[in-house]
């Protein structure tokens, strides 16, 4: 395959990537209106985010294993048809049940298309350095695609209707179902059949946690409901992991989990999201209800964000070249973890400049060093009939962090803001609380990679000199 082509297949890929992440963020802004519009509540509002986001992370896997059995190019494509489908009825739903069960539909979509993208990236890009800089850009779209959604966002909401940004996605995904054809190669098929019980239980799992902790918000930590609703996520996680160790074509081989490295990734990956996703959330809520910026100058205020991860794409092959993932890792979440603590101080008397834009730069370097680590380390290692599962599992960590962060965190929301919790005003210290809730789970991501990443890193220096002692 020659460049010219691999280039095209990569700009098809991250073009891909960039619908389904927009997709989770792109409403954001456009929340207050949505509710305006269609008469919907805080609670609702807060599933127009949630159903999307749990259907695309509860279904990515049984995405990953069709792409296996039917091929990663045909399930790609599927996958961005329906996309492009479920995306012009989210813009023409008339009612919240008709928006939701949309968005549903988005995310079953964006599960089956995005761990064959991965997949067909690593096919593509077999050699190590030109992978390197691939996922590099891929992971740089996947990292800053959030906050360009806010962009996209407020915009379209502000210039047209909150709609015109599901409409977005349909030019886009016929373009792409015209290119494949042309660029893209099917890969191998292997027969087998789709492990749907572990689905529908990894599904109903996680969301029921994400039920639990949203209600935890309307009816408290003492309601039946919410601990019926965690009881029913944790027993139906269980039956997952004994229906995949049983399973003869689990839609996740427990093999994966062997690797320390790999374990470490997935699991710093999704305390990673759980903590970096809800700020773009609250943010925007800050600025449009203290602040009172609009729509658009809502989602042009997280610019400085986005520009420096995006900046960090271009550095980020000759760092890991030098440093290695792991320590450019470490570095990037210390990095994320400063700025996120130093936005956590904003209150009701601060101006957008200084007090959110200087963070939001430092908290845009962070994240611009961790995505592509995470995502090359939870590929590490991985045997070819193993990809998929494997492509599935990162986009998993990530989406499963964003619905369970965000569920947590607005509990925490809630339960901050009232009048007698604090003598100022109790939206804005809701915002700086939840924020600090995000400090806790980027926290315990880098002490995740401390303990599962670094050894294993270690160990693979020391196995590396080693061989080469022997070598001379």
């Amino acid at each position: 395959m020659n460049e010219h082509s691999k280039r095209i297949i990569l700009m098809m890929i991250v073009a891909s990537q960039l619908m389904m992440v927009l997709d989770a963020s792109i409403l954001i802004t456009a929340i207050p209106e949505i509710g305006r519009t269609l008469h919907l509540s805080t609670a609702v509002l807060t599933w127009v985010q949630n159903t999307y986001v749990l259907a695309f992370g509860g279904f990515l896997l049984l995405g990953a294993r069709a792409g296996d059995i039917f091929g990663r190019r045909r399930t790609f494509s599927a996958g961005i048809a329906l996309f492009s489908l479920a995306s012009m009825l989210a813009g023409l739903a008339p009612s919240a049940s008709l928006l939701l069960a949309a968005r549903t539909l988005q995310g079953l979509a964006a599960a089956m298309a995005t761990p064959s993208a991965l997949a067909l990236l690593s096919v593509t890009f077999s050699e190590a350095r030109e992978r390197s800089k691939a996922i590099a850009v891929y992971s740089a779209v996947s990292g800053a695609g959030g906050s360009v959604g806010l962009i996209v966002g407020g915009l379209l909401t502000d210039v047209i209707s909150w709609r015109a940004g599901m409409f977005l996605n349909v030019p886009i995904g016929i373009a792409l179902l015209l290119m494949v054809p042309r660029y893209m190669r099917e890969t191998d098929t292997k027969k087998g059949h789709l492990d749907i019980m572990g689905a529908l239980t990894s599904v109903i799992g996680m969301t029921a946690l994400a039920f639990g902790f949203v209600q935890v918000a309307s009816v408290g930590w003492g309601s039946p409901e919410v601990w019926g609703s965690l009881a029913l996520g944790g027993i139906s996680l269980a039956a997952f992991v004994q229906t995949e160790a049983r399973a003869k074509e689990p839609i996740t081989p427990l093999r994966l989990f062997a690797s320390r490295a790999r374990s470490g990734a997935y699991l710093g990956r999704l305390l990673l999201v759980c903590g970096n996703y809800p700020i773009f959330f609250f943010v925007p809520q800050f600025l449009q209800n203290v602040l009172h910026f609009d729509s658009l100058e809502a989602g042009l205020a997280i610019m400085p964000f986005t520009a420096v991860q995006f900046g960090m794409m271009y550095v980020m092959p000759s760092l890991v070249t030098r440093f290695g993932n792991v320590k450019v890792l470490i570095i990037g979440l210390v990095i994320a973890i400063a700025g996120t603590s130093w936005l956590s101080f904003i209150s009701a008397d601060s101006s957008f400049f200084p007090q959110l834009f200087f963070p939001l730069i430092v908290m845009g370097g962070g994240a611009g060093m961790i995505f592509q680590p995470f995502t090359t380390l939870g590929l590490s290692g991985v045997e070819a009939n193993d990809a998929g599962a494997a492509s599935g599992l990162v986009n998993v960590a990530h989406q499963t962090g964003a619905s369970l962060g965000l569920a947590v965190l607005i509990a925490v929301f809630e339960s901050a803001n009232r009048p007698e919790v604090t003598s100022g005003t109790p939206f804005a210290h809701a915002i700086s609380v939840s924020i600090w809730g995000s400090v806790i789970f980027l926290t315990a991501s880098l002490v995740a990679v401390l303990i599962f990443l670094l050894p294993a890193d270690r160990a693979s220096v020391t196995r590396r000199r080693a061989d080469g002692a022997r070598a001379v």
